[in-house]
């Protein structure tokens, strides 16, 4: 009786560990990652485009290094991060995307003015957006 127990503790334990290894989504997926990505792609257009505005790269710098902890507290390995940082079917995704989203919020190609309002609604509200940019205005 004893050993079955025993055995029964020693599956529960291994089946608990190995969770969460099974239970994640790939990056591709995951939606803090993906949204975080975004934001900053976002952010760099705008300021980019916009002459007023610009990045607080202190900023920047600190989101980047929480955001690959975030995914290694979660449970991805290193190299998965890298790889899927580094995949060009991933950045053309997330550059769509961020197009995408200017384009909704009224950003219009040549009209540097209209990022220029993006941003400054982003820093407005303190989106992840906005917070990854300043305004000199």
């Amino acid at each position: 009786m004893k050993r079955q127990a025993d055995r029964l503790t020693i599956a529960f334990v291994a089946l608990m560990t190995a969770t969460p290894a099974f239970a994640l989504e790939p990056l591709a997926e995951e939606t803090f990652i993906n949204d975080s990505l975004r934001a900053g792609r976002i952010g760099d257009v705008i300021r980019k485009t916009c002459p007023t505005i610009h990045a607080r790269m202190f900023v920047v710098l600190g989101k980047i290094e929480g955001l690959k902890q975030y995914a290694l507290n979660k449970g991805y390995a290193r190299a998965d991060v890298e790889a899927f940082i580094r995949n060009d079917a991933e950045k053309a995704r997330i550059k769509a995307e961020a197009a995408e989203y200017l384009k909704a919020a009224g950003a219009v190609e040549g009209q540097p003015e209209t990022y220029c309002a993006v941003g400054e609604a982003e820093i407005a509200k303190g989106s992840l957006i906005g917070e990854l940019l300043r305004s000199s205005k």
